[in-house]
């Protein structure tokens, strides 16, 4: 089975590439290759790009406060576990205060590494990293895999309040939502959405062994998924087929 997610506003979709680019330097900090390397710093300014964005840090804030607003609402809920109550709101309240003490942007702490300015400016241009080009890198490049490992977890310990209070939020959000399912007809499904009623994330899992793509759109009103199959040439045409499928629609 494949997962595909659809995110409903700007907030999800910045919140889900971030989650996108810390999960790949979670899988590339603790290889010791210095191509790994190299990409986990990339991936790691690519991380400061998407978290410049001014009204993030107070988005997820603002978020968090409002999934404990909720969540206390249950304190008085014999049905509702108390003890799993309060890991969850204890897990929030963690992530909310990691943050809020953060000053500044993500990674605001590293601006001034001139090091790391040095290699950021040239990261994005193609073959610009040569050891010709920055000789200082090419250096650190040839230390131990350990040493580089180190010096990676430090400056990217600098980024942990916002890895986990993403993780904390995402995690709430997809928790909220309640899969259920649906059938396409033709290679079509669209369901109307209840008014007044508004939603963060699309999930939607399928089987992947058909070669088939889901073109997923939504706004207040109504969620559309096509499905699409590649032909020989890498194009994506429709595929009108009926597949049963698990939608799930998370507030």
């Amino acid at each position: 089975m494949v997962l595909y997610e659809y995110p409903f506003n700007e907030s999800i979709r910045t919140m889900l590439r971030l989650e996108h680019l810390f999960d790949r330097l979670g899988q590339l900090l603790p290889r010791d290759a210095a191509v790994d390397h190299h990409f986990a710093l990339v991936t790691m300014f690519e991380i400061m790009d998407v978290a410049a964005r001014a009204d993030l840090k107070s988005d997820l804030l603002k978020e968090l406060e409002r999934h404990k607003a909720q969540l206390v609402a249950y304190r008085s809920n014999p049905q509702v576990s108390q003890a799993a109550l309060d890991g969850v709101i204890g897990r929030i309240d963690t992530a909310f205060d990691a943050l809020n003490q953060q000053p500044g942007k993500a990674g605001q702490a590293l601006a001034g590494h001139e090091w790391l300015t040095s290699v950021r400016s040239r990261i994005g241009i193609p073959g610009g990293t040569c050891e010709f080009d920055l000789p200082a890198y090419y250096a650190w490049q040839q230390r131990d895999a350990q040493r580089r490992r180190a010096d990676l977890l430090g400056w990217v310990a600098t980024l942990e309040p916002l890895a986990q209070a993403l993780q904390v939020l995402l995690q709430l959000v997809r928790d909220g939502g309640v899969p259920h399912k649906v059938v396409s007809q033709g290679g079509q499904f669209q369901q109307s959405l209840p008014p007044g009623r508004s939603y963060q994330l699309l999930r939607l899992r399928m089987a992947g062994d058909d070669d088939l793509v889901p073109e997923i759109t939504g706004h207040r009103l109504m969620v559309s998924v096509r499905l699409l199959r590649s032909d020989g040439e890498g194009r994506l045409r429709p595929a009108p087929v009926d597949l049963p499928f698990e939608l799930t629609l998370c507030p």
